[in-house]
């Protein structure tokens, strides 16, 4: 399925369920894929939704912007636009980046204007997150940039950053977050299938944010988080990875005394990527938010 999210510009999708269902879209997070998301799209097809996986801008088969357009804007312009192309509102899930889209995306609505959605999870992301779990994730994202010889060797290095999650019996979803491309030096390589333009923007933006501040008082980008959170109407949900190094504990109980209208649910011994360490314990307490939610209408 693919969303047109300005002229010529157009973001793919996989889906599960009956389209007639109540829809919920899955957002995943930056340097992924919509392959991230392990069994929870069918999972929630089961259980009466109408699940739609999207690659964002930048990644995997949607289409990669030219001049490097990958703020947070143009993220969360892309799903206003594709909320508007749905038949019902639908529910989002966002994970990391894709949990700051839907803040910024329903947080940010012009005053006055209807909700795009009817309810958000944000998958281990909040306004303010550790400044050493955001490192890992660049410096992860940095390497091997120049591509992979084997599977293998691509497996090796997730590995390396994600030692609290066994190593799966095959390659095979590892695989759909690649692609094999001709180097330089005429040899084939697997690259991860994301825009480098992507990443250079996020840290200079990162950077230029934090420049001057020693951690004590919160950065712009984190003020704008906030406000989106505080003017949020709809059902929230934030599912924290117990043991993640982005979304502490104390970042948890911050978000939570702030915003004190956001449910909560921690998923023991999961880190950041809470969906691939723990799937069936994440989606079951999506599910159970959403019939909760659901009844209360």
């Amino acid at each position: 399925m693919t969303f047109e999210t300005e002229p010529g510009f157009f973001v793919t999708a996989d889906t599960w369920g009956n389209p007639a269902h109540p829809p919920v879209l899955l957002l995943h997070g930056g340097g992924q894929t919509r392959h991230s998301w392990g069994d929870t799209a069918k999972l929630l097809a089961d259980a009466g939704w109408y699940a739609i996986a999207l690659d964002a801008r930048g990644h995997g088969d949607s289409n990669w912007a030219a001049d490097g357009q990958y703020s947070i804007d143009y993220l969360a312009s892309d799903l206003r636009a594709i909320s508007a192309q749905l038949t019902q509102k639908p529910v989002l899930v966002g994970a990391s980046m894709g949990g700051m889209t839907a803040l910024i995306a329903e947080g940010e609505r012009q005053p006055g204007t209807e909700s795009i959605c009817t309810a958000i999870v944000l998958v281990d992301i909040a306004p303010r997150s550790e400044q050493k779990g955001i490192e890992r994730i660049f410096a992860f994202m940095s390497r091997n940039q120049d591509g992979f010889a084997s599977l293998e060797e691509a497996a090796e290095s997730v590995a390396s950053y994600l030692p609290h999650r066994p190593r799966p019996s095959d390659n095979t979803r590892l695989e759909k977050n690649l692609r094999l491309r001709q180097h330089a030096t005429g040899e084939y390589r697997y690259y991860w299938h994301w825009d480098p333009k992507m990443l250079a923007l996020w840290r200079q933006t990162t950077d230029l944010d934090r420049n001057g501040s020693d951690g004590s008082q919160p950065t712009q980008s984190e003020k704008r988080l906030y406000r989106a959170a505080h003017a949020l109407t709809v059902p929230t949900l934030i599912v924290r990875g117990g043991i993640s190094d982005v979304v502490s504990d104390k970042v948890m109980a911050e978000f939570l005394d702030a915003v004190p209208h956001v449910h909560s649910v921690s998923v023991a011994d999961a880190g950041h990527m809470v969906v691939g360490d723990s799937n069936h314990t994440f989606t079951r307490a999506i599910i159970d938010f959403l019939r909760i939610e659901t009844m209360k209408e």
